[in-house]
């Protein structure tokens, strides 16, 4: 009975896609086999809605011992790159996951066409010469039946010799199609005879000037799956309408094919999600292509852009981004996430993981008056209290010291805890300090009335670790580096990049409103925020000069940063992940 109700609570707690894949396997659907695939577009870099479909593709695959294969969807040559494959392998290895194959959707341009003469010759498809605007206006609408094409019932004779011209190199691009004759009556708009191949009259950057004719998605899509044996499909929420084209491509790609096992055992199954929608984010390609190019951001993976590199560069951990999703779960319903709760979830992650060191962004000098001058003290600093096996480091200790400045006031108020006329603090991993209780005698002020230098006292018997560390005091602890003992840092302070909570559709209403058809870098220029990158200099421990890029940090007090790619042994940068608290 309890084994029951445990297999039973198990069976609650797995997403509506893995009960699905549980359930087929169990049915002994495909063989017993379980196979997915993850084909993004390389028309650009990944962001983090991709992140979402990489962990349910290869997570299914690894949970369930399949495999996945990385299919490149490569059928567009006008956007496509090798900067952007080598790109998209790298995000991927990033977030932890290895493919079983690299497949690409070029790897099948010869069979995708020999089906597409074989469905000529069988009535099932055919060449037709309007412009796409006569096309789009034959469709119809999703109450009202579309028109037939007067090329519809053209010879198929007459179709195979225009099929073949399409790839001539001869004809203009825009001229002719081929089309999927299905149902120009359908209530699905992609039954209205699909376009099957465009002329685009241009090298692709792996089979060369071969091909001058490319098929679309939805005719490549499905018969790849098929192909290569895929069982599972997993798509977002914007195919659910796609998928019965999906599974009638399929099937006449079987039937070609001859192949005689039972369809509904032997296919692949396509399955929708929801996307990852986030607030402050622009998720398009297009849209990302136009901040880079345009100078807004830096690059592709400059740590303010949504992309997979982009929060690599920024210090978010591959871990907590996979936790994040993991939490956020799969449905099929689209839900816009609160960027907060990603920020959560790194914030927890980086708590495990982040070393603890001391910087100080807005300095102000401390003296310790009755510390010896030219005396120096190698502290022991805990790299991170989460982690006993983290090790410790050494921090120098010194007469002169380098403090955050509003960790002192001049006129403190009552439950101010930090350091001021009378008041005693802690100094992270050293002493106890206390100011005079007369501000003329620990304030030293410029010219223009600036505090400039402050004066205190140590208590030698309170050094941490010793019989009297504990001593209580109401003041808190603060941290510090020393003025001779510390380097400079250039540290980059990042903020949402957009200051509207949806950018998608407020720049869209935007554009719209200006009577654009489509969204150019003014209209974005409008929601950008100005400030969302801050450079300050700072003082760091000098131990930091050894640290490597991209390596996690918590500077106590302040926030958790990363060391930035652009960083040097000469010249440190570090780049601001997220705060310790939510301020959002």
């Amino acid at each position: 009975m309890a084994e029951g109700i445990k297999n039973e609570e198990e069976k609650k707690s797995l997403n509506f896609i893995e009960q699905k894949v549980e359930k087929d396997l169990a049915e002994g659907k495909n063989g017993g086999r379980l196979q997915t695939r993850f084909p993004p577009e390389p028309n650009g870099y990944l962001h983090i809605g991709h992140a979402k479909a990489i962990a349910l593709d290869f997570g299914i695959a690894q949970k369930y011992g399949g495999v996945c294969n990385l299919r490149m969807d490569d059928t567009n040559p006008q956007k496509e790159d090798t900067e952007y494959v080598e790109a998209i392998k790298r995000d991927i290895e990033w977030l932890g996951f290895k493919w079983g194959n690299i497949l690409y959707a070029s790897d099948y341009f010869q069979k995708l066409w020999d089906l597409a003469v074989e469905l000529i010759k069988r009535g099932k498809a055919y060449v037709d010469e309007q412009t796409a605007e006569e096309i789009a206006a034959q469709k119809g609408t999703p109450t009202q039946p579309g028109q037939n094409s007067p090329y519809r019932d053209r010879p198929v004779e007459e179709s195979l010799a225009l099929f073949e011209e399409m790839n001539s190199g001869n004809m203009e691009p825009g001229k002719m199609v081929l089309r999927a004759k299905i149902d120009m009556a359908s209530p699905n708009m992609h039954f209205r005879d699909p376009i099957m191949y465009r002329v685009l009259n241009m090298p692709h950057w792996r089979t060369g000037n071969k091909w001058n004719a490319y098929p679309m998605y939805d005719y490549t899509h499905g018969q790849c799956d098929y192909w290569e044996g895929v069982t599972h499909s997993l798509c977002t929420l914007e195919f659910v309408s796609h998928r019965p084209l999906y599974d009638l491509f399929v099937d006449w790609a079987k039937e070609v094919a001859g192949d005689d096992k039972p369809l509904d055992d032997n296919r692949p199954r396509q399955t929708e999600f929801n996307k990852l929608n986030l607030t402050h984010i622009l998720l398009s390609k297009r849209n990302l292509l136009m901040l880079t190019k345009e100078g807004v951001v830096s690059g592709w993976d400059d740590p303010r852009m949504p992309t997979i590199c982009g929060f690599r560069r920024r210090g978010y951990s591959p871990e907590g981004i996979l936790k994040f999703i993991d939490k956020i779960g799969y449905t099929t319903f689209d839900a816009l996430n609160e960027m907060a709760l990603m920020e959560s979830a790194i914030r927890e992650d980086l708590n495990t993981r982040a070393t603890r060191v001391s910087a100080v962004i807005d300095p102000v000098k401390l003296v310790i008056t009755n510390y010896p001058e030219g005396k120096t003290e190698e502290l022991t600093a805990i790299n991170n209290p989460e982690d006993e096996n983290s090790g410790t480091h050494e921090i120098t200790f010194s007469r002169n010291l380098w403090i955050e400045r509003d960790d002192f006031m001049e006129d403190a108020p009552k439950k101010f805890f930090r350091l001021g006329p009378g008041k005693e603090v802690r100094l992270k991993n050293a002493y106890i300090i206390k100011c005079s209780e007369n501000p003329e005698e620990c304030i030293v002020k410029d010219a223009e009335g600036n505090i400039v230098e402050i004066h205190a006292e140590f208590i030698p018997e309170t050094k941490t670790g010793e019989a009297n560390a504990n001593m209580k005091i109401k003041g808190k602890t603060i941290h510090w580096v020393s003025v001779d003992h510390c380097v400079e840092a250039e540290v980059r302070n990042y903020d949402r990049l957009w200051m509207v909570e949806n950018p998608r559709d407020e720049v869209a209403n935007y554009s719209k409103s200006l009577g654009k058809e489509r969204i150019d870098i003014e209209d974005m220029r409008h929601f950008i925020n100005p400030n969302s990158l801050e450079i300050k200099t700072a003082y760091v421990e000098k131990w930091l000069t050894n640290a490597k890029p991209l390596d996690y940090l918590q500077f106590q007090r302040i926030g958790y940063y990363n060391v930035d790619t652009d960083s040097t042994a000469e010249h440190l940068v570090f780049n601001k992940t997220v705060g310790l608290k939510s301020s959002k």
